[in-house]
């Protein structure tokens, strides 16, 4: 049975708690703010995070659908901030600011325009809800993080201007084989560059239709990664032995936030103060936005132009997955979170190899990890 939709609607921007004075640092990101002397630097680096909320009056999805994601579609848009938030700092750089009215620059109107609420857009709401209905998600179902999770890293696919990488790794292992095999499909399984024909052109997913062609010069760098990796750090509630690991991971340089929460009650939490975690909100209902004769897009919503929410870190869901963005290879500078191998450890041979599942199974699996657990957050390092 469907909760009751929780939604800030009416609730003005006057209504919203401002940040804290205090001599605590303030972590977002990756970055470091002192809440004393930066606070206009904290609410710029805040308002300059894409804000994905709840839309209305987009066109039906699948031609015959909702019309709006209001009730059901926060997760959906969790995952989208997280994912957007990969996309600015692989096009923009971590220290781009948004300034109201002011004009844009090119790249940053291809990555809105990719999130815009219609079918064509690449990671709009009707793509992720779409592809969700392979995943066994009927569209207007709300999503658990893995699904959305599974969707966006299908969804990357088609993506030939961002070239994203998306692998969600299990069992609280990070496989080193697996990850280079995504980030660097133009080596065998060895470590060897493969010896292709003149004129090869390199296939994703066994399809040309969307794929980057690798230029000669790139192909001894990584593909830009996302890693997410499902965690739980306590039962009903998260340990407190892990309270201070999990606002470390705020500090790294790679760090994307967090995004879970419960049916109709999802987060995406960008940082921390003190004890309380710092989290962009997506149930707010706006109209939807169409680009303009132009091609800029009235970009203002999409904007978080208020203090941010803040939570106690206590009552976050103790379900995570870590994820880090990475261009290059990073030192196993170990988290006690999760385990970090080169190959895939014995106890987990019997283990399903998730780059080479089926499809039909792949979806029984990914359904199995939802219906377990749909409430867990993914954690971005």
């Amino acid at each position: 049975m469907d909760a009751a939709t929780l939604t800030y609607d009416t609730l003005g921007f006057g209504e919203f708690e401002d940040f804290p004075e205090t001599s605590e640092p303030v972590w977002i990101l990756g970055k470091e703010f002192n809440a004393l002397t930066e606070k206009d630097d904290i609410l710029s680096d805040v308002t300059s995070r894409l804000w994905f909320t709840y839309r209305k009056n987009f066109s039906p999805i699948g031609g015959t659908g909702p019309t709006s994601d209001t009730g059901w579609g926060c997760m959906l848009r969790c995952g989208q901030m997280i994912l957007g938030e990969a996309l600015v700092c692989r096009h923009l750089g971590r220290d781009w600011r948004w300034v109201r009215g002011q004009p844009q620059r090119g790249q940053y109107i291809s990555i809105l325009n990719a999130f815009l609420d219609k079918k064509d857009s690449y990671y709009s709401l009707h793509q992720i809800a779409q592809m969700g209905v392979g995943e066994g998600k009927s569209i207007g179902q709300w999503y658990g993080p893995n699904t959305v999770a599974q969707v966006l890293k299908k969804l990357t696919v088609f993506d030939s201007w961002s070239r994203l990488a998306v692998h969600v790794a299990m069992d609280n292992t990070v496989v080193m084989e697996e990850i280079k095999r995504l980030c660097m499909p133009w080596l065998d399984y060895g470590g060897a560059a493969c010896a292709e024909p003149p004129g090869w052109i390199p296939k994703h997913n066994g399809c040309l239709e969307g794929a980057c062609a690798l230029a000669e010069e790139e192909t001894a760098l990584w593909k830009p990664l996302v890693l997410l990796i499902p965690l739980r750090l306590g039962l009903s509630e998260i340990n407190k032995a892990y309270i201070e690991t999990l606002k470390q991971c705020f500090q790294l340089p790679q760090s994307l936030g967090v995004i879970g929460g419960k049916p109709n009650s999802a987060h995406y939490f960008i940082g921390y103060v003190g004890e309380e975690l710092i989290y962009l909100d997506p149930h707010t209902t706006q109209p939807a936005v169409e680009p303009c004769e132009d091609s800029q897009v009235p970009d203002d919503t999409y904007h978080c132009q208020h203090p941010p929410c803040r939570m106690h870190i206590c009552e976050i869901d103790p379900s995570v997955a870590v994820v880090r963005r990475t261009e290059l290879p990073h030192t196993r500078g170990s988290l006690p979170m999760f385990e970090l191998v080169d190959c895939q450890p014995s106890h987990l041979a019997c283990s399903v190899d998730v780059l080479n599942l089926t499809p039909d199974f792949s979806d029984r699996l990914e359904r199995f990890f939802d219906s377990e657990d749909e409430e867990f957050e993914i954690l971005s390092l």
